[in-house]
């Protein structure tokens, strides 16, 4: 039997370490049998031959932009039987301008919310830092993916997504509202979905900020489950 092709596409702003948090993953994907390519720029997208043998993506490219030909292959890859998985920013941050892009995922990062004012530094990154739950859904409770696995606890960029019904929410993450800031009620986000597009799956986990959280035993479970489940099964 011949290897899986695994192909994973990194770049974009690096406060997201996109070069270490896919390595993190690469050992797993070759102990079950995939061989992995890596590409440190989104042109490959738009090589049909390149995508036609590639059973899964694994993308980890936070904003940046993409051309209307790369978004139009990676389309194209994915509703033709290619998989896609990926993280956080690297996958829910993405090409913020490429409407197609945000319809094939599901979900746009919106915002992630921060402390109080009083204990807000400026300008560092743990300003956002929120422990908050990761509850698993009902649905989730079934699913390949995330079966078996408790409601769990993060302090770390607790994302606010923009998100479409099409999507199989397999975890959510709701965000309380507080006095200090603008909305009145308490707001449920996914933090964990799948997504079919055409003959291919889409695989994304909001939790995923640095190195630390993708080591979380629960978070690197959930994204490892979900590139086998992505991966092209015909």
């Amino acid at each position: 039997m011949s290897a899986r092709s695994a192909l994973i596409v990194r770049g974009g702003w690096e406060g997201h370490h996109p070069v270490e948090a896919t390595n993190l993953f690469i050992p797993f994907l070759e102990s079950n049998g995939f061989e992995v390519s890596i590409e440190d720029s989104t042109a490959v997208y738009a090589d049909d031959e390149v995508m036609a043998d590639i059973d899964l993506i694994v993308q980890s490219v936070t904003m940046s932009e993409i051309s209307a030909d790369e978004a139009a292959g990676l389309r194209k890859a994915v509703a033709a039987g290619t998989g896609m998985a990926g993280w956080h920013g690297g996958i829910a941050d993405s090409f913020r301008a490429d409407t197609g892009y945000l319809q094939l995922i599901g979900g746009q990062f919106a915002a992630h919310p921060s402390k109080h004012p009083d204990d807000v530094v400026g300008g560092v990154e743990e300003d956002s830092y929120l422990p908050h739950v990761i509850e698993i859904s009902d649905l989730g409770r079934q699913h390949p993916i995330t079966a078996g696995l408790d409601d769990f606890s993060l302090t770390t960029e607790q994302y606010w997504v923009l998100s479409d019904d099409l999507n199989d929410v397999l975890a959510t993450t709701t965000h309380p509202a507080q006095p200090w800031q603008e909305w009145h009620r308490p707001h449920v986000s996914p933090a964990v979905w799948t997504r079919q597009w055409g003959s291919g799956r889409v695989m994304v986990a909001t939790p995923g900020h640095n190195v630390e959280v993708l080591e979380n035993p629960n978070v690197r479970t959930i994204i490892e489950r979900g590139m086998l489940w992505a991966s092209r099964t015909a």
